[in-house]
């Protein structure tokens, strides 16, 4: 199989010394877990800064960091700042799909691009950015997680991609098997399912994956619910045209015997490869996998392999 879809536009890599800003677009990160976060990002020598409410919460909705505009100007100015080389989400939770308009995409398109780092909620800004930027991304490790803070490969593989993208052309754990063998070219996309099957239908949404590999993953969801949330990418046609299909970790969704018949049943017929359990997302360990750039996924030999170094 081939794919038609280019690869979108790859910020640079990080350097020792470089600032970034690490920002809350969607829940509230509980102080310990935030400044524990940054003093990781200070001893690998980068100058972590962050906005007023990244520590803030919500007067009337405390499962939000702050306001929708708030968190949108902050995310704003964040990217905008001259001196910033990266943003990097504090957590995920809920909130990103409400602020997502509210963000100056002319500003921040003119600003150029950055390497973006986040999962989960995240993901909603992951299909912006690369739908109205055009940017490939980072699905990695958020700075207040506990992921990042209590799982040292997780942090090694965002360290990597960030400073060593070359190194880490190759994905996959030894916990990856064959759903559906095959072998197939496109361009990485996708991230938490429950978030792409809310985002289906939106006016930015993707209309279809043509020349796309679909990497997707949750936490927390019972079998019919995953069943749900494919079934409306399905219906919606968000799906139409992929090339092949890259299963995360299913973090409390259990029992796994009964998601895997799931994932089987409503992706088996798409007649694409498939693997499962290659190590990214809400488990641990936590691959960072970037999303917008070309690959070839090979379910026989259980891996995704990037046509070049995710980050410039």
């Amino acid at each position: 199989m081939t794919a038609s879809s280019p690869s979108l536009t790859r910020p640079r890599r990080l350097r020792p010394g470089d600032r970034v800003a690490v920002v809350a677009p969607a829940g509230p990160v509980p102080e310990e877990r935030l400044e524990s976060g940054l003093a990781v990002l200070r001893d690998w020598g980068l100058d972590p800064v962050t906005p007023p409410h990244v520590r803030g919460r919500h007067p009337d909705l405390p499962y939000l960091a702050a306001a929708d505009a708030v968190r949108a100007r902050e995310l704003t100015e964040a990217w905008c700042e001259k001196s910033v080389s990266a943003v990097l989400c504090a957590r995920g939770g809920y909130g990103a799909a409400r602020m997502a308009d509210l963000l100056d995409w002319t500003a921040i398109r003119a600003a150029g691009p950055k390497v973006f780092v986040g999962y989960s909620d995240i993901t909603t800004l992951h299909e912006a950015f690369a739908r109205r930027m055009g940017l490939a991304t980072l699905h990695g490790p958020m700075a207040g997680a506990p992921g990042f803070l209590g799982d040292p490969a997780t942090r090694e593989s965002l360290r990597a991609a960030l400073f060593e993208p070359e190194s880490v052309r190759v994905l996959g754990l030894d916990t990856a098997r064959t759903l559906v063998p095959g072998r197939a070219r496109g361009v990485t996309f996708g991230g938490c399912l429950t978030l792409l099957a809310a985002d289906a239908g939106t006016p930015h949404a993707r209309p279809a994956a043509h020349g796309g590999l679909l990497l997707i993953e949750d936490v927390g969801e019972e079998d019919y619910r995953i069943d749900r949330a494919l079934t409306q990418l399905l219906r919606a046609g968000t799906l139409d045209g992929v090339m092949g299909v890259a299963l995360g970790s299913w973090a409390r969704c259990g029992p796994y015997d009964r998601v895997r018949a799931v994932l089987r049943d409503r992706l088996g017929g798409l007649g694409v490869p498939v693997v499962e359990e290659l190590g990214f997302g809400h488990g641990s360990p936590a691959l960072t996998v970037p999303l917008g750039v070309s690959a070839v996924l090979d379910a026989d030999a259980r891996t995704l392999t990037l046509d070049e170094p995710a980050l410039l």
